[in-house]
């Protein structure tokens, strides 16, 4: 099974070498396309530091910022694989280990479909046993192929909420994968105390501008439904 591994990045220098590394690395990914989406800050000259002697690798620059989800559409086009990985690129301390847990029950035919579970999802996501807005996720690229004019100008977590909609319609088997050591770096670490806390803020109301709450219960029910018991 090939597998194109996914990685959009926006101003992720101190971060993104480490997601690279281990990317570039794992046995069962057959390429890795950073999509830069426009970084001010040297993202797109350490991804091709770090990639360096990497047959399988690609950077593609987007001329300015579009968002996350114009940046996977511009990776899923690029992509060659059967499956498509899509991995954050400010993951602290993913391993490869965490990328087999991911990849494998696709791999042996498990499920279907496969998401993360970080260690500092939010508490609740972890009581109902899966974080259905999770970026890490591997898929088939048949189910994108068609939809990437689609998902480039979906906004914020337009993007989840459409994979979402794409699985529950298609009745896919969905295993989720707990990654006790990884987490995703809070905004205040990202950006300072305040400005982590004006970012937290406009993500919550993109959030619920993007998905009611009536809608994300509805996919949250069903993604339950369709999971392979562990």
């Amino acid at each position: 099974m090939s597998i194109s591994c996914i990685i959009p990045a926006y101003n992720e220098a101190d971060r993104i070498a480490h997601v690279l590394r281990v990317a570039l690395t794992h046995p069962d990914i057959t390429e890795v396309i950073v999509v830069d989406d426009g970084s001010a800050d040297g993202t797109p000259e350490i991804a091709e530091a770090t990639a360096a002697g990497h047959p399988v690798f690609q950077l593609i620059r987007q001329p300015r910022n579009g968002g996350k989800s114009r940046a996977i559409a511009t990776g899923i086009k690029a992509a060659t694989g059967r499956h498509l990985l899509f991995l954050d690129s400010d993951l602290v301390g993913v391993s490869q280990t965490d990328l087999s847990d991911l990849i494998a029950p696709v791999l042996e035919g498990e499920s279907d479909v496969a998401l993360s579970l970080r260690r500092n999802a939010p508490r609740l996501w972890h009581w109902i046993g899966l974080d259905y807005i999770s970026g890490e996720r591997i898929m088939p690229r048949a189910l994108l192929a068609d939809h990437t004019d689609r998902i480039a100008n979906l906004r914020s977590f337009g993007l989840e909420v459409f994979l979402n909609r794409l699985w529950i319609a298609e009745g896919m088997t969905v295993t989720v994968v707990h990654w006790p050591s990884v987490e995703s770096p809070l905004k205040a670490q990202k950006y300072g105390l305040w400005a982590g806390i004006l970012a937290d803020v406009r993500m919550l109301s993109d959030m619920f501008r993007t998905v009611s709450p009536a809608t994300a219960l509805r996919q949250i029910l069903a993604l339950r439904g369709m999971r392979v018991p562990q």
